[in-house]
Parts: C-alpha cells; sequence; structure tokens
C-alpha cells in the first residue's frame, strides 16, 4: 500500500508564535515529528504541507520535503487538517502521483513511541478500516456513561441512556483522539470528505508519554517531559 505521510505545520500561531520552529529542548518543535516520520519503514513518501515559507526553509534544512506550499485560504485559524491533507493529495495528482491513504503527523504531538507509526500502518494494513488514529482511555470521571447534558433547566446522561452505571468497573472504556496519528484511506478524504470514514480503528497510547502542545502551559509541559525522558535514558 502505498502511504503519503504528511506533517502539517502553518504559521501564523497565535497561541505560541512561531511554534512549529519554535526550538523545544535544543531542537524545532517540527523536529521530532520529522524524526518519527522517518524511522518509519511503511512510509512511502513524507512531505510537509505549509503556507510559511520559513517553515518550509526549516524543513528543507533537516532533510524533510516541501514540494508545494498550502494556499493561505488553507492555513487559517478556522482551516481543519482534512482541507490540507485534501489539498496534499491533489497536488500529487496533478504531478501524476496517486496514493492509497495519507498518515497525518501533527508537530504539535511530539512524542511518539519508537513503532508507532508502523504499528498503526500494520493495523491499517491488515483490517477493513477507512481509518487509524492514535487514542488514549479516557478516565472513569470523564466517561460519556458519567457525563451529563443541559435538558429543560435539569441533565440528562450524554449517551441517552435513563439509568446511571454506578459502578466504576461497569464502565465500559472509552477513548479521546491524541492527536499523534491520523491514517486514512484517500478515496474517504476525497469521496466522502472525512478524515474518518465510518469504520475506525484504533492504537491505544494510554501510558505512553504524552502532550499536545496548544497552550503555552502544553509547551511547558513539553519541556519538563523531555527533560524527564533524557534523565530516563
Amino acid at each position: 500500500m502505498k502511504i503519503l505521510g504528511l506533517i502539517p505545520a502553518r504559521g501564523g500561531s497565535k497561541g505560541i508564535p512561531g511554534k512549529n520552529i519554535k526550538p523545544l529542548r535544543g531542537k524545532p518543535l517540527l523536529q521530532y515529528t520529522i524524526e518519527a516520520a522517518k524511522r518509519s519503514n511503511l512510509l512511502y513518501r513524507i512531505v510537509l504541507s505549509s503556507d510559511d515559507e520559513e517553515i518550509m526553509a526549516t524543513a528543507r534544512k533537516l532533510g524533510l520535503e516541501a514540494p508545494f506550499q498550502r494556499p493561505v485560504e488553507l492555513a487559517g485559524d478556522s482551516s481543519s487538517s482534512l482541507e490540507a491533507v485534501k489539498h496534499a493529495l491533489r497536488s500529487f495528482l496533478e504531478y501524476g502521483e496517486k496514493y492509497d491513504a495519507v498518515c497525518l503527523l501533527q508537530p504539535t504531538s511530539p512524542l511518539r513511541r519508537e513503532g508507532l507509526i508502523d504499528e498503526a500502518i500494520e493495523k491499517f494494513c491488515s483490517g477493513d478500516f477507512d481509518s487509524v488514529m492514535t487514542v488514549r482511555e479516557v478516565p472513569a470521571e470523564y466517561n460519556p456513561h458519567w457525563v451529563f447534558e443541559e435538558k429543560d433547566r435539569g441533565l440528562k446522561i450524554a449517551t441517552g441512556e435513563t439509568e446511571i452505571i454506578t459502578r466504576r468497573q461497569d464502565l465500559p472504556k472509552a477513548y479521546h483522539r491524541d492527536g499523534g496519528i491520523y491514517l486514512t484511506k484517500a478515496e474517504v478524504l476525497l469521496e466522502q470528505d472525512s478524515l474518518y470514514g465510518k469504520n475506525i480503528g484504533f492504537v491505544d497510547t494510554t501510558g505512553d508519554p504524552y502532550v499536545n502542545i496548544d497552550t503555552p502551559q502544553d509547551w511547558e509541559e513539553a519541556e519538563k517531559l523531555l527533560q524527564d525522558l533524557n534523565l530516563e535514558l
């Protein structure tokens, strides 16, 4: 299967200015994801999707291809990752290069364990999945069976059930996306306009070091995590 590794890194971040190329423990944030992608044995090609010339130049210095520049209208605060992925696929189709799937690797999730990308690809290829993504288990107190929504000035169980599951041990496992990997069939992306499709597989990263960098506080947490990991090596 021909899988494109796509690293999206737009300019203009407001929460952390220039975060994609800002040094994190001595390396540009972008470099952590580039290194993880290059350790994969199953990605056919790895490229950058960016609107920003400085980010593109940095990526090239780090050995990452940047074969096209993403249009500014697809790189705003309200722009979706899906649009960036579709733009990349269509750009390659114009060059006569077709891919079966895209593995989206966001720089804001810099901590991926060794072999994680290939583990996700192997699961994707061995099952009848539209997509595979990395997830982490939701703590019991946030399990959807214990979450409530407003209704008629009162509350209802978010799952639609009428009776509350009283014991933690009886709660079914629930997961949230961790942002590390989104692997999706090209036809689902282009024809269904979806990053997920209907049949979604997953790789559980619960227990792995984790941070998703959106705020200065997240950045500080990433600095501390990387310092602790270095001490353990």
